[in-house]
């Protein structure tokens, strides 16, 4: 099999995004949609399917009351149908799809109630807390059959794509060390009250909001190898200091996740992942994200507040004739839908055609075993082992 050059690589890139474009759309039969949770990330989700010509969105649930019918009021749908639960929801509407969009502690029950219902499912991320509700979640998608993606949309850009074709393509080499990590100078997620920083609704704090991405980012690069051990750390500094919420001091008091974490983990495959993530700190970044291997290293710039992409063009530091070299790769100009409309399409598409999850269970439940790992580890003080089944196991 012949090689190709990296600009080859990018080329194909480009042509296989714009084949994802074209998907055929039938419009014949509306995809009955259903919203479980209307916080502002259900506010992207709405805008996205209302893009769609093939949805209906037939009903929608909340705990709060009154929130679902302002919810769908403010997107301009009336006669929505609305609920005080995810049961009520599903136990009375006949849905194909729901998008779990609940704070992080109630994204399991509803995605096991969902799946047991023969629903499809796009679960926002993180997938939940623990390693022990990604199991349970990952034994009902086995037993119902139906699609279950989880949202990480960063998936979908043609750069994020660019790093894994690189690694695929043996540029690399064997890879053995991976930096990544990344966050916010000062960015802790509280424009809409507490439920991100509460233990009661969030239970994970950065590590999950952003460094579920971080990881994703990497460890779909290289695979998805199962984790082995983790040495995590964890700290709240920031979250903890009235002094950070000005205008809501109390907000201190309520805080109960992180707002920093590190990590050194172990991947099967000899792989060490040196990870860290941060809603605040004093530094700008924690670095950027690099891939060591034995052909090649790549650097990924980092970005101001992790979003999804890179913060310029990569660059591939190698050999050629025994002198070292740098290729710089252009960032892509990924143009056409959002990545948030490809990945609500992409998910619609595999839930209507009975085809692979777009972002699978099967990987993120190592993702999940990392973050959980992480937050165990450095509550014991000490490196622990992570004995995660594959998907295959459960």
């Amino acid at each position: 099999m012949t090689k190709k050059s990296l600009s080859e690589i990018q080329d194909a890139q480009l042509d296989y995004s714009a084949r994802e474009e074209k998907t055929e759309i039938k419009t014949d039969r509306k995809i009955r949609v259903g919203i479980i949770g209307t916080g502002w990330i259900a506010d992207a989700h709405m805008d996205s399917y209302k893009r769609m010509p093939d949805v209906e969105i037939v009903a929608g649930a909340d705990l709060i009351p009154g929130k679902a019918e302002a919810f769908f009021k403010k997107h301009g749908y009336e006669g929505i149908r609305c609920y005080p639960d995810h049961k009520a929801l599903i136990d009375n509407e006949e849905l194909d799809c729901v998008s779990v969009c609940t704070y992080n502690r109630q994204h399991a029950a509803p995605t096991i109630y969902a799946l047991e219902h023969g629903i499809n499912v796009l679960l926002e991320k993180p997938m939940c807390v623990t390693i022990e509700e990604a199991i349970e979640i990952c034994r009902a998608e086995k037993k119902s059959g139906k699609v279950l993606s989880i949202g990480f949309q960063p998936r979908f850009d043609a750069n994020m794509k660019m790093i894994k074709k690189i690694v695929e393509h043996g540029d690399l080499g064997q890879v053995y060390y991976i930096q990544t990590g990344g966050g916010r100078r000062r960015g802790i997620p509280t424009p809409f009250g507490t439920s991100f920083i509460t233990d009661e609704t969030a239970g994970i704090g950065a590590l999950a909001d952003i460094g579920c991405y971080s990881l994703d980012m990497v460890l779909n690069a290289i695979g998805y190898p199962k984790p082995l051990t983790v040495s995590g750390y964890k700290s709240d500094f920031f979250g903890k200091d009235p002094k950070t919420f000005p205008d809501h001091p109390e907000y201190a008091d309520a805080f109960g996740v992180d707002d920093f974490a590190a990590a050194f983990v172990r991947l099967e495959g000899g792989i060490i992942l040196d990870f860290r993530i941060a809603w605040a700190m004093n530094i700008n970044t924690p670095g950027d994200t690099i891939i060591l291997g034995t052909k090649g290293g790549l650097r990924i710039p980092s970005t101001d507040c992790w979003n999804g992409s890179t913060g310029g063009p990569m660059t591939l530091y190698h050999q050629i004739g025994g002198k070292s070299f740098e290729t710089v790769i252009p960032l892509i100009d990924d143009k056409g839908p959002s990545l948030f409309d490809r990945k609500i399409r992409s998910f619609l598409d595999a839930s209507m055609n009975g085809t692979a999850a777009p972002v699978p269970s099967s990987q993120i439940l190592y993702n999940q075993a990392i973050i959980d790992g992480i937050v165990k580890s450095a509550q014991a003080g000490r490196e622990i082992e992570l004995n995660v089944p594959s998907f295959d196991e459960i």
